[in-house]
């Protein structure tokens, strides 16, 4: 016994051993796609090989640093575009074997502050926001209230309400889980999104689907 707790106390000593984790990073997390992820199996299969390659993916930081950085307030993102539909891999179908991104950080963001965003990014959605075409500063405004989340980012845009009444007629049900890492999540409907920007060879506008998800995420 002696010599466990002694061995114990020189490894506390020098370092090694259980340490008390960071506050991390916390904050919100919004996601529109251009494929229903509520609906009923002919949907589903009509949007299966053509629609739902797109998806634009949101964060905004409440509270945390990371390697040091703090990005307290900050948001980031990323739209998203392959060669197939991001989702059916889940239900046994192909995963895409391109996808391009665009990533947006917040405009107030230091250098230092960019680079821990678009690494935050990579961290919870690490399939989709590999191959990044673009980095960029702009102005974002991620809005979140009891009935809505709303983010503008450059040529990227979207509306997703928050209280949706999921219906299972016609055989409606959920098909997919949110495209990054959440703590929580829901369902939204996408009152409406759109993409207008160049350099992933597709852009895209849409109203009133659901399509989304909305939720707390940690890192």
């Amino acid at each position: 016994m002696k010599r466990t707790l002694a061995l114990a106390t020189v490894l506390l000593a020098s370092g090694f051993g259980v340490r008390a984790s960071g506050p991390g990073i916390t904050g919100d997390y919004v996601e529109v796609r251009t494929a229903e992820v509520y609906t009923g199996g002919c949907i589903l299969g009509s949007e299966g090989e053509t629609g739902g390659r797109e998806a634009i993916l949101a964060w905004r930081v409440s509270h945390g640093a990371l390697n040091g950085v703090s990005l307290d307030g900050l948001s980031v993102v990323a739209v998203v575009a392959g060669d197939r539909n991001l989702g059916t891999h889940e239900l046994g179908g192909a995963a895409p074997t391109v996808v391009k991104s665009v990533v947006m950080v917040d405009e107030r963001a230091q250098p230092a502050q960019q680079q821990a965003l678009l690494a935050m990014a990579k961290g919870l959605a690490p399939e989709l926001v590999t191959d990044v075409v673009e980095l960029k500063p702009v102005a974002i405004a991620f809005k979140k209230d009891n009935e809505s989340f709303t983010v503008s980012a450059g040529a990227a845009s979207l509306d997703v309400a928050r209280k949706v009444e999921h219906s299972p007629a016609c055989g409606a049900m959920q098909w997919y889980q949110p495209l990054a890492r959440t703590d929580e999540n829901e369902i939204g409907l996408t009152r409406s999104q759109a993409w207008s920007g160049q350099g992933l060879g597709a852009q895209w506008k849409q109203l009133d689907r659901k399509s989304s998800f909305f939720g707390t995420f940690s890192y």
